[in-house]
């Protein structure tokens, strides 16, 4: 189980670093479309984490709670 978490947490670290390399991309790209994608990129960059947190204090929560 433990190494399932590690091979997943790794992943998700891998997925993340994709999407602000697709961010930088953006920024760097002078078109309207790629700056209406950097927009959504950034609130996906700034959103993703801060609902991962909120879950994982829910989680908590409702373990420690039963």
């Amino acid at each position: 189980m433990k190494k399932a978490k590690q091979i997943l947490a790794l992943t998700a670290v891998v997925l993340w670093g994709i999407l602000l390399a697709a961010t930088l991309a953006c920024a760097l790209i002078q078109t309207e479309t790629a700056r209406t994608l950097f927009k959504g990129l950034i609130l996906t960059d700034i959103g993703l984490p801060v609902v991962i947190y909120a879950m994982m204090l829910v989680y908590k929560y409702l373990t420690r709670r039963s």
